[in-house]
């Protein structure tokens, strides 16, 4: 084959069309304890990253720097063909800084209520599943090895997290302030896994609830650990929570690539 003829190979639509729709290899890792507390690390690391970002480089570079290292991650997550620990949670690590960002701007920098920017998140969350569904006819994250199915998981998972953002911040706000928050979530956040184990519900369903439920409580405990006194905080500072919670996510990535305890498993939701 020439290189002409190579060329014309990878700029063909429909080839492109097949490798989006191709079988691979689950992108995302087993859902264990370890999941979900890297989960709530990186919500907690990217609410205060986000804040440290635009102090210390100004609003509008952060969200700028933030969403070129956030397509830098997807693009690379995307070309992965198998789950890799830490291209996948980089990816993770960069939605939370970028979702952070996404729902301060419109608070800080547009003006919008919490009370408004919460139900408009909820709104594309609802309509990124629809749309998912419609395509796919399943939500189930033990299903994602296409390159179609990878992006609408993506794209809910950037929904939550802006809308987990816009939620935490909203209770924060609103008189129950962060550790406030913090007690509320860590309760709410029980209730799919309490309801699926016990009442029935739909093992999905539960899933995606309690993943969106992550982002309020990761964030609200780190604003309680960064913020000062006056704000209900402990004033630690937006520095040493940041390291600290990055650390801590750089520890059980580590364990788990070299584990390699978040495989799939044969089990599907």
């Amino acid at each position: 084959m020439t290189t002409s003829h190579l060329l014309d190979d990878l700029d063909d639509p429909d080839d492109r069309s097949r490798r989006a729709l191709r079988p691979m290899a689950n992108k995302v890792p087993e859902v264990t304890a370890c999941f979900w507390v890297i989960k709530v690390l990186t919500t907690g690391m990217g609410e205060t990253a986000s804040d440290l970002l635009a102090r210390v480089l100004g609003p509008v570079p952060a969200v700028a720097a933030g969403a070129v290292a956030l397509v830098a991650a997807l693009a690379l997550q995307l070309a992965v063909r198998r789950h890799i620990a830490w291209v996948y949670w980089t990816a993770v690590v960069m939605v939370s800084i970028f979702g952070t960002m996404a729902a301060d701007v419109l608070h800080v920098g547009l003006g919008v209520p919490y009370a408004v920017s919460a139900p408009a998140f909820l709104a594309v969350l609802a309509a990124v599943f629809v749309l998912w569904y419609a395509s796919e006819r399943t939500l189930s994250i033990h299903s994602i090895r296409t390159r179609r199915r990878e992006t609408f998981y993506w794209a809910a998972v950037l929904a939550t997290f802006a809308l987990g953002t816009a939620a935490g911040d909203l209770t924060a706000t609103a008189g129950l302030g962060y550790l406030g928050s913090v007690l509320l979530f860590a309760a709410a956040i029980c209730v799919p896994a309490l309801a699926h184990r016990f009442s029935g519900l739909n093992a999905v369903t539960a899933f995606w609830a309690a993943y969106v439920i992550t982002r309020p409580l990761g964030a609200s405990l780190a604003d309680w650990m960064a913020v000062n006194r006056s704000r209900g905080g402990l004033a630690l500072g937006l520095e040493p929570v940041t390291l600290a919670w990055t650390l801590a996510i750089l520890g059980f990535v580590a364990y788990l690539a070299a584990s390699q305890r978040d495989g799939r498993g044969a089990a599907a939701a």
